[in-house]
């Protein structure tokens, strides 16, 4: 596969190469370059951490990178989730790659790696302590969206430690690409800023789209970044389809999402027939009775939006058929736990506070 062919790949799911030009030169003098994501283990796991995730890593492995997920337990802990209890961090990485393992994501070819690995490290300490030196106060405050906090929160010691840990964790790594969401962003950019600075490289950075959340959001406050406002949230339970909902559930959730007829701008329903269907299957069959038109197919997300703008297709038809798709893609990982060790994971991770 040419260099061409790859950054397509990476495009259908990225909304920025930081920069095309340094992944070209990349690819040029390394066969396999890693890359990386990573995660908090703080709770159940919804679709775009869970079927978004796998689909963005398995096109990483198919162009030919090496790929590290980091379960960043101590970066959790930092951050107050789960309480800070590490049992309650390491049982919800635990479940969490068990999600991915049934989701489809190729775990045979992913390395995961364990944030109480590096922090047991003298030489991942003197990373860290480097990039703080080297940052200042004001710079790492403005990374507190990469842990789902604002700049004017009264943020602990530990979560000032959390930017200089994400940052040392790429190379200490050894990571060639920062593959992370769009919330991520600040951080990403840190590290490609102290880098070079500090005698290590500018790692590439890719951000993926941050999917948005299925309930209508208010719009009008300020000093919040519009995106991660719109973004799905664990904390707000309807605004996401969890990775082990019910049928039942997925279907209520979808049945009452925001969808204004005619409208494609903000509408997560139309979104996710791109992010779920299109990305995965070649057409979407929306069943539908006789005396609403039949059945209809789509054979490209550009062909739904259309016949959606002009009014051609109702919402609560293309709500009926991304909730069938979803089902179908959820199934598997119903059934994986579904019994024995896997279901108890799954009951402890069910009985957990998380916060957002």
């Amino acid at each position: 596969m040419d260099f061409t062919a790859k950054l397509d790949v990476l495009k259908s799911f990225a909304e920025e190469i930081l920069t095309e030009e340094e992944l070209a030169k990349l690819f040029e003098t390394k066969t396999s370059p890693v890359a990386y994501d990573g995660f908090e283990p703080s709770g159940k796991i919804h679709i775009a951490q869970g079927l978004m995730r796998a689909n963005n890593i398995n096109k990483m492995l198919n162009i030919g990178c090496k790929f590290k997920v980091l379960v960043a337990d101590w970066h959790a802990f930092t951050n107050n989730k789960l309480g800070g209890d590490m049992e309650k961090i390491h049982k919800a990485g635990e479940y969490m790659v068990e999600v991915w393992r049934a989701c489809g994501l190729d775990v045979d070819k992913v390395e995961f790696v364990w944030g109480s690995d590096l922090v047991s490290q003298k030489e991942y300490w003197e990373k860290v302590l480097k990039i703080g030196v080297s940052s200042s106060v004001k710079r790492i405050v403005r990374c507190a969206q990469i842990m789902g906090r604002q700049e004017s929160e009264n943020l602990s010691a530990g979560q000032i430690f959390y930017p200089c840990m994400q940052a040392a964790d790429i190379f200490h790594m050894g990571i060639d690409i920062a593959q992370l969401g769009m919330d991520q962003r600040k951080v990403n950019m840190l590290a490609r800023e102290v880098g070079p600075k500090l005698g290590f490289y500018k790692p590439v950075a890719i951000h993926h789209h941050m999917l948005r959340g299925l309930t209508q959001i208010n719009s009008d406050k300020t000093g919040i970044d519009r995106s991660i406002e719109l973004k799905m949230s664990k904390s707000v339970p309807d605004s996401a389809i969890f990775m082990t909902d019910s049928v039942e559930d997925v279907n209520r959730k979808i049945r009452g999402a925001f969808c204004p007829e005619k409208t494609i701008e903000d509408n997560p329903v139309i979104e996710y027939c791109k992010y779920f269907i299109f990305d995965k299957y070649p057409s979407m069959l929306i069943e539908r009775p006789q005396k609403f038109g039949g059945n209809i197919e789509f054979f490209s997300q550009a062909e739904l939006e259309e016949a959606f703008r002009q009014g051609t297709l109702h919402p609560l038809d293309v709500k009926n058929g991304l909730s069938a798709y979803l089902n179908k893609s959820l199934e598997p990982v119903r059934q994986h736990f579904k019994s024995g060790k896997n279901q108890a994971l799954l009951e402890y991770v069910n009985n957990q506070d998380f916060r957002k």
